[in-house]
């Protein structure tokens, strides 16, 4: 596909990261069929089930099934997720689009609040595609925080998935959070905050009184460091709040694999980082790393512009020659993961 070009009049990183909020994308009623999975002691994860919407040619079958992961504050209801899994089913992917602990219509079904590192969580939601999936490929696609969590659970179990698309997904959480946390990001900051805090408070099964005083009163987080001091490290059992940002940042495992020059990633599938320059919550250092190492099974695209899951772009004649009548809707990215996981599997 062609490189990346800005559409008027989103222009600039803040403009291309807020554009789906700003102009949801364009979708019908949600027809996802919900699922819930079980993840132990009696919880459960909801996934929202969206079948293909056409065979690929010459197939009676799906290319695959896609779990479609959401990023911070979001869920499998979200707009850029939806319109993502729509792609997917238009070239004949399955797509189960997962909401987090505590994430969506799924908050009444499991206590507490979902972290990067989440992986206790996503390895039965895994286990239960996988036996979907037959033996057809099972992929992966997180958006933003997504990305993240995915990573974690790939590196924790091998073979857990065969493939692997992470879209502007912060690989450092102590950079990110500091990113996120400087007075250029103040509205993004308060935004998060808002909607963390009032997720947070509406467990209706996990929340401890001091929780409660804490996220309600006026001592409550100021930024997304502190929010995670304060809920994420201790609740997914951290001793605090650097340690949680050091063992879950994907970038020194994916660092150290890279730097075994000649070797596919230890227990990684093939993985694609899509990630744009001008990111102005994830900073990009992470990705330009391990783009000046290569590894064999590892691909890292990056665009001058796009914002943070943004890239709403021009269509290039090239890019609309490529794909003929199969004319994909969604972002420039949504179709960069289409056609990187259907020349994946090939």
């Amino acid at each position: 596909m062609p490189p990346f070009r800005q559409r008027w009049p989103w222009i600039g990183p803040d403009l291309q990261t807020l554009r789906d909020t700003l102009r949801p994308p364009r979708l019908g009623a949600d027809t996802g069929e919900p699922l819930a999975v079980p993840v132990g002691n009696g919880e459960r994860l909801l996934v929202l089930r969206d079948p293909p919407l056409a065979a690929p040619a010459g197939l009676m079958e799906p290319a695959g099934l896609v779990l479609l992961v959401h990023g911070l504050g979001g869920s499998a209801g979200g707009g850029g997720v939806r319109r993502l899994g729509c792609c997917l089913q238009r070239v004949g992917f399955a797509v189960w689009r997962l909401n987090l602990r505590g994430a969506g219509a799924g908050r009444p079904l499991a206590a507490g609040t979902y972290a990067a590192a989440c992986t206790a969580d996503l390895l039965p939601v895994l286990a239960a595609a996988r036996r979907q999936a037959g033996g057809l490929p099972l992929l992966g696609v997180g958006l933003s925080l997504g990305g993240a969590v995915l990573l974690n659970a790939a590196l924790a179990e091998p073979g857990a998935l065969d493939a692997l698309v992470a879209v502007s997904s912060p690989l450092d959480l102590a950079a990110c959070a500091q990113r996120i946390d400087q007075p250029r990001n103040r509205l993004y900051q308060r935004w998060l905050l808002r909607g963390l805090i009032r997720q947070t408070l509406a467990d209706p099964l996990g929340l401890s009184a001091a929780e409660r005083e804490l996220l309600a009163g006026p001592a409550r987080p100021r930024s997304i460091r502190a929010f995670d001091a304060a809920i994420t490290a201790p609740r997914w059992g951290y001793a605090d709040v650097d340690a949680y940002y050091a063992q879950a940042s994907a970038l020194p495992r994916l660092r150290a694999g890279a730097a075994a020059s000649g070797h596919r990633l230890q227990a990684l599938p093939p993985v694609l980082l899509l990630h744009a320059l001008d990111d102005p919550w994830v900073p990009a250092a992470a990705a330009e790393q391990l783009a000046a190492t290569p590894a064999p099974g590892l691909e890292v695209l990056l665009s001058p512009h796009g914002g943070h899951n943004g890239f709403h772009g021009v269509r290039d004649r090239a890019e609309e020659a490529g794909i003929g009548a199969r004319r994909l809707p969604g972002s420039w990215a949504d179709r960069q993961v289409v056609h990187w996981l259907e020349r994946v599997q090939r």
